[in-house]
């Protein structure tokens, strides 16, 4: 990790998830900090870092080349990376986590705001806390999703099943199954083919229903391996599931609802007449602190 400034006092952190997808937040609002793939794999670390299934860096649109033209939009932009150190173009379990981090700071409150992500602008609601304290969902519109024609399979061992391609501003390989237990141990990322279909690799979301408009999911996340929630996996499941199901607004003028649930907990999911998904969940910052720059080598370098 270099920093422009050449100061090595202690870094900020905070340690926050969305359904239990946990990334370790960095505040960088005026892009100082040139993160490398082995930098980022070192603070995701679970076992020899603060751990997370990715990192979440806080920078300026305007201080940052692949935002500045959204600067005039939106102030803030999420640089998002898996925690093997690659970069993804959107995490939506990630934008919830970081709107909250922005209202903690102080830098928005609740209502409405705009995050840039690799995929674009995405809109962002914070509902109000509630009388108890509890604080509200955040809620993001996560743009249009992409429905390429291909035929796609997913293998597990000697299973195979037919699944839906859908974009959510990543690639997602959707897998309707009998049981969540077919997805195997997910230790290693499910064949998908063809592999022209996703060029740049998957996520891939196993898939039960638990009922009228409800399903329940498992995820292999590109770069991540398997974690106990993905908000665009959750996203492109919705997708399928209405596709499947004969409900998509386009065609019934209707907008749709379903309930998703993840390993580490539930998001609803809305598809709009104008083909819109909503995303709404919670969103938790649970630990702050400082990252030692000795254990990180900035007094070295």
């Amino acid at each position: 990790m270099t920093d422009t400034h050449h100061d090595t006092a202690p870094l900020a952190f905070l340690k926050g998830h969305g359904t239990e997808n946990d990334f370790v937040i960095l505040p960088d609002p005026d892009g100082r900090l040139d993160l490398s793939a082995a930098d980022v794999t070192r603070l995701c670390d679970r076992r020899a870092g603060i751990g997370g299934d990715g990192l979440l860096r806080v920078v300026r649109s305007a201080a940052h080349p692949e935002a500045a033209a959204y600067a005039d939009r939106t102030e803030w932009f999420m640089d998002y990376r898996n925690s093997d150190g690659s970069i993804a173009e959107m995490c939506g379990n990630g934008v919830r986590v970081f709107a909250r981090y922005l209202q903690r700071a102080g830098l928005t409150d609740a209502g409405d705001l705009a995050v840039a992500t690799r995929a674009g602008v995405r809109e962002v609601h914070i509902a109000k806390d509630a009388e108890d304290g509890t604080p509200g969902d955040v809620t993001v519109r996560m743009g249009v999703a992409g429905l390429p024609e291909d035929e796609v399979t997913v293998t597990v061992g000697d299973r195979s099943w037919p699944a839906r391609h859908v974009d959510m501003g990543n690639p997602h390989a959707v897998a309707f199954v009998d049981s969540l237990d077919q997805a195997g141990t997910l230790d290693e990322a499910p064949a998908v083919a063809p592999a022209a279909a996703y060029p740049a690799g998957t996520n891939v979301e196993f898939v039960v229903d638990r009922g009228p408009r409800h399903v329940a999911l498992r995820v292999h996340e590109r770069g991540s391996g398997e974690t106990r929630s993905c908000g665009t996996g959750a996203c492109a499941v919705m997708v399928a599931a209405a596709r499947r199901d004969g409900a998509d607004p386009a065609v019934t003028g209707r907008p749709v609802t379903y309930t998703v649930d993840v390993p580490g907990g539930r998001l609803v999911i809305t598809e709009t007449v104008d083909g819109q998904i909503e995303m709404a969940g919670p969103a938790v910052i649970v630990a702050e602190g400082v990252i030692d720059p000795e254990w990180l080598g900035l007094a070295s370098r």
